[in-house]
């Protein structure tokens, strides 16, 4: 089903896909989708935990020579190429600002930020295993929210970009050069 509303979101957008469609280029039934997903949006948020421990063991087995923010873009572009195309519905498909804002995204979002942070603590752990652990889990933290908030950055603009393409979908690709940009800000801040 995920490489079906990959395809559908990236065809016809979040918003323009329904259940219907999606169960139908899955060659499933309406029935049959909602006993793995109660909604569209939630395929969407299962697409984003079950991706958690894999990013974390990306970021985690990144060098201890590259930056955090580094390790963090690195990580999620190596993790994206483990997916078999899954993770296109998060590079494709669904906007951020389309889902919800309810406890469910609330949650689904922490969980991101806190796979991340985890991954992040292990690495300051081996670079500074003198540092307090306080002091590594909360540099962990801020690198990490600050790691989600450029992706999520280049997620809506790239998913709401002037001009949409009207030939191919965009790709992975096409993502992750809008990654790279926003990954750029972070050390500089924009300047």
């Amino acid at each position: 089903m995920l490489r079906a509303a990959t395809r559908m979101f990236a065809e016809r957008g979040y918003q323009e896909t329904t259940v219907k469609d999606i169960a139908a280029a899955a060659g499933v039934t309406e029935r049959t989708f909602f006993r793995y997903f109660p909604s569209k949006e939630d395929l969407v948020f299962a697409e984003v935990l079950d991706f958690v421990p894999l990013l974390a063991k990306e970021i985690a087995g990144r060098p201890s020579s590259e930056p955090p923010y580094t390790a963090v873009l690195n990580g999620l572009l190596a993790a994206a190429q483990d997916l078999d195309g899954g993770l296109g519905i998060l590079f494709v498909g669904a906007p951020p600002r389309a889902l919800s804002t309810g406890a469910r995204r609330t949650s689904v979002l922490a969980d991101f930020e806190d796979g991340i942070a985890e991954a992040l603590a292990d690495r300051l752990a081996r670079r500074s295993p003198d540092e307090l652990a306080r002091t590594r889990a909360l540099h962990a933290s801020v690198l990490a929210r600050a790691s989600v908030a450029a992706i999520r950055s280049a997620l809506i603009a790239f998913t709401t970009r002037d001009g949409a393409p009207t030939g191919p979908p965009p790709s992975v690709e096409d993502f992750a050069q809008v990654l790279h940009e926003a990954f750029a800000v972070l050390p500089s801040g924009g300047v």
